[in-house]
């Protein structure tokens, strides 16, 4: 084996080695998303709609406000599931929780902070099957200015409950309206800022996911690994790009609601799956499992188990854009402002996974020309730890662990 060839073969290695000891820090686990609707309330005045997760949003201001009688009727309504309770507790102690929102939930009007005052009491609604809590605030600005700001630090690491909560903004004031989302390394926007701030924000938030995202992440290795040519390895990104951005479109326009619950198995499942066929290749055809089979016509020029694994891809990738969904909690029927920052998002994973792609696929290939048994182990070391880890998370998606 030549020194090119071995160092080849050792960086892939390491590589995989460094994602897969990173799946327990990296894989999705408990977060929350909160929700603001922005709109005008009159000369000086701005009004906020919060939607905020109800028993993560009991026990925090329980914790931080040390007000335990809140703590045991929030908890025993959201335990009862009766709605009603819940909305009676959150009101029962609204000083509690509307201090706890607007300590860490602000706006400003050209610098200068805006006072709140609660409209009306909490009602309760729901997202994705979770009770949410609405709270509606009115905003006295002294500034009658149109440079609105917004700043969230709502549900913060440090408390210990969820990380890396994310702020769900849209907004219609100052004539003007969009989206945007804040995060604890991006905690505020001005309502003033440009299209391509709020371009970059969302390209951002949709980059991050995906590199913090270990399971679409090994997906995407899976993908590459059981890919014998560039050519395979294209049309298999593409149709996971189309089939996942078909889902990831109508859970923004509310047409499809699948339960987090039933997408997050079968989506590890689905790493398992594709990692898993490459090795079956492997052991049915050995060290022929590269080679191409009677190649069919047409400008694809793929044989039965390119067409075969290309359908298992696309399948796939639908359950994986609901997954994307689920990571802004998307179920906001119509919401074409939001549509555009999510079409954004998808752009931001895709630059990713090409970049993945981009990096990866060539080593693989320099390494089959050159070793054709050592690239065969290379991929089959790396199927083999996706598949065992795609099984590792199926397992305690499935029970809760």
């Amino acid at each position: 084996m030549s020194q090119l060839v071995r160092r080849t073969f050792i960086g892939i290695t390491a590589a995989v080695i460094v994602l897969l000891s990173a799946a327990p820090a990296f894989a999705h686990g408990f977060t929350s998303t909160v929700y603001v609707h922005i709109t005008g309330g009159g000369v000086g005045h701005v009004r906020t709609a919060l939607e905020l997760e109800y028993d993560l949003y009991v026990v925090s201001t329980a914790d931080y406000e040390k007000d335990d009688p809140l703590f045991k009727a929030g908890t025993a309504a959201f335990d009862d599931g009766d709605t009603e309770a819940q909305a009676a507790a959150l009101n029962a102690h609204a000083e509690s929780a509307v201090k706890y929102v607007t300590e860490r939930f602000t706006v400003t009007s050209d610098g200068k902070a805006c006072t709140p005052t609660r409209v009306g009491g909490f009602t309760m609604g729901a997202r994705e099957g979770a009770p949410y809590a609405d709270l509606l605030l009115d905003w006295a600005c002294s500034e009658q200015g149109d440079d609105h700001e917004v700043r969230s630090g709502l549900f913060p690491d440090a408390e210990g409950y969820v990380k890396g909560t994310k702020t769900i903004v849209t907004y219609d004031l100052d004539g003007r309206s969009g989206s945007a989302a804040l995060d604890a390394e991006h905690p505020s926007f001005s309502i003033g800022q440009s299209w391509y701030e709020r371009f970059w924000e969302f390209f951002r938030l949709g980059a991050e996911h995906l590199l913090t995202g270990i399971d679409h992440i090994l997906f995407l290795l899976a993908l590459i690994a059981g890919s014998r040519r560039l050519r395979e390895i294209v049309l298999a990104a593409t149709s996971f790009t189309l089939a996942h951005s078909v889902t990831f479109m109508l859970a923004a326009l509310g047409l499809v609601d699948v339960p987090s619950s039933l997408v997050e198995p079968v989506i590890a499942l689905s790493i398992a799956a594709v990692a898993g066929w490459h090795l079956w290749q492997i052991w049915r055809r050995g060290g022929q499992a590269t080679e191409i089979a009677t190649l069919g016509r047409g400008h694809f020029s793929l044989d039965r188990a390119g067409w075969t694994r290309l359908g298992v891809v696309f399948c796939f990738g639908l359950v994986h854009g609901l997954g994307f969904a689920g990571a802004l909690g998307i179920n906001e029927a119509w919401s074409w402002t939001l549509l555009w920052s999510l079409l954004v998002f998808n752009v931001g994973i895709e630059a990713v996974q090409l970049g993945i792609i981009a990096l990866v696929f060539p080593l693989l290939a320099v390494l089959r020309h050159r070793a054709p048994r050592a690239g065969l182990w290379a991929t089959g070391v790396i199927a083999a730890g996706v598949s065992v880890m795609g099984l590792i998370w199926f397992v305690e998606r499935v029970f809760g662990f």
